[in-house]
């Protein structure tokens, strides 16, 4: 098996669990008890902790290395500010994508990224794969109840998160053919991506996993971010 074959296929198992994590989310409807309140809190807090975990361990570490401070700021508030934008849009047409928006805002870069540093750093290829993975599991489940809320069909969400893993492959082959000798353009791709999903976890992530009384759903975050923070220990980047 050729090495990009590898990659493609990295990316869409990577991929795949968004749709996952929506058809588990299908399969077990919930009620609005409290602790399936909780429960759910807790799963968003969850999944920005490692979506937080992904900024930190994956996506500015290349950019800190290889860009100069003014272009990583420029680059990394510049992605902050187009999913300001963005999200601003949507919610003045009454839709809520947060969850989505940020699994396809680390997932697609990620994937690019990963075709691009695959075959000079395998071990941060490896990182980036089991980030994605990690991700787009509570992702799914949380963009398909947030899609479900705006009286989506479940077939339609369900086909859109089967879709979406399809990106993977291409974006991998994308980064694989076209940036792996333009690593300065690799690195300002991770750091917009950056950019915008720290705006979206304090916008629109963090304050979900809140309850009114109750302490406990935010320590979701604490976790994702442990799980995060190991799993970059243990691939030794």
């Amino acid at each position: 098996m050729n090495e990009l074959t590898v990659i493609m296929l990295l990316a869409w198992a990577s991929g795949s669990m968004a749709f996952i994590g929506g058809l588990i989310a299908w399969l077990l409807p919930l009620g609005n008890s409290t602790p399936v309140k909780g429960f759910l809190h807790g799963l968003i807090g969850f999944g920005g902790g490692i979506l937080l975990a992904a900024v930190v361990f994956a996506l500015l570490p290349e950019g800190m290395k290889r860009l100069d401070p003014i272009l990583l700021g420029l680059v990394f508030t510049s992605g902050g500010a187009v999913f300001c934008g963005l999200d601003a849009y949507l919610s003045r047409r009454g839709g809520s994508m947060a969850q989505f928006l940020a699994m396809l805002m680390d997932f697609v870069p990620e994937a690019l990224s990963l075709g691009a540093v695959f075959s000079e750093n395998r071990k941060l290829g490896l990182l980036l794969a089991g980030f994605i993975g990690i991700q787009n599991l509570p992702e799914g489940f949380n963009a398909y109840r947030e899609l479900r809320a705006t009286s989506n069909r479940p077939a339609t969400i369900l086909l859109t998160l089967f879709l979406v893993a399809f990106l993977g492959p291409l974006a991998a082959a994308g980064g694989y053919f076209l940036l792996q000798d333009h690593p300065q353009v690799t690195a300002s791709l991770m750091a917009f991506a950056g950019g915008g999903i720290l705006y979206l976890l304090f916008e629109d992530i963090a304050p979900q996993s809140t309850m009114r009384n109750f302490w406990l759903p935010p320590m979701g975050a604490v976790f994702g971010f442990l799980l995060g923070m190991i799993g970059s220990i243990l691939i030794g980047h």
